[in-house]
Formats: C-alpha cells, structure tokens, sequence
C-alpha cells in the first residue's frame, strides 16, 4: 500500500521558516516534488528533486530564494525548507510522488501519488 504523508505545516509569523516532511513507503520512484494549493487556486508547483542519474533540483522562477528541497535516502523523507515566509504563502502543501521533473515549470498533472497535504498559515 503506497503511503505519502506530509506533516511540519502550522501557524507561523511573516518572516519565519518552517521545514515540512513528506514520508513515503510501499512505492519505489526516482522524483518528489512538493506543491501548494490555496483557497480559489490551481495547484502550484514549488520545486522538485530527482535522483536516478544524480541529485538534481529543480525550481520554478517565482520559487527560488525562499524554498529549499532535500532528501533523505536511507529513510525515504524528502523536505522542504521554507524561509521567509509570506501571508500570500498561506495554502496547502503536498508532496507527490514521481512528477516530471527536469525543468522549471512543474506540472502537478504528471505526478503518480499524493499525500493529504499539510497546512501553512502565515500571519501578517
């Protein structure tokens, strides 16, 4: 049974960090990326990490700067760090399993599985 489970969202200050989790187990995949979706809008792609030929990262424009992905082989957790933050920041944010990533722009339509997502709220 694929399982894909975020947590590290909350309530936080503008101009503060948090780092989100996403575990993964039951599945094998060589791509994460991590997405967000607030109230009235599409999903947004943030950044992903492939790994099958090296680490690569991968950033749309509007994301780079305050955004950070990583991951951990040896427990199959990818993170993403998140510095600065912004009201404007405030959405749901999920990670997705195997989304096609070698490019800026991140289509949330290519990706195999998802979690529930986690929160993030930032106060202005």
């Amino acid at each position: 049974q694929v399982q894909v489970v975020e947590s590290g969202g909350g309530l936080v200050q503008a101009g503060g960090s948090l780092r989100l989790s996403c575990k993964t187990s039951g599945v094998t995949y060589d791509a994460m990326g991590w997405f967000r979706q607030a109230p009235g809008s599409g999903r947004e792609g943030i950044a992903c990490i492939k790994w099958k030929s090296g680490v690569a990262t991968y950033y749309p424009d509007s994301m780079k700067g305050r955004f950070t992905i990583s991951r951990i082989e040896s427990n199959n957790t990818q993170y993403l760090q998140m510095n600065n933050l912004k009201p404007e920041d405030t959405a749901l944010y999920y990670c997705a399993v195997d989304p096609i990533c070698g490019s800026v722009y991140l289509n949330p339509s290519t990706a195999r599985y998802w979690g529930q997502g986690t929160q993030v709220t930032v106060s202005s």
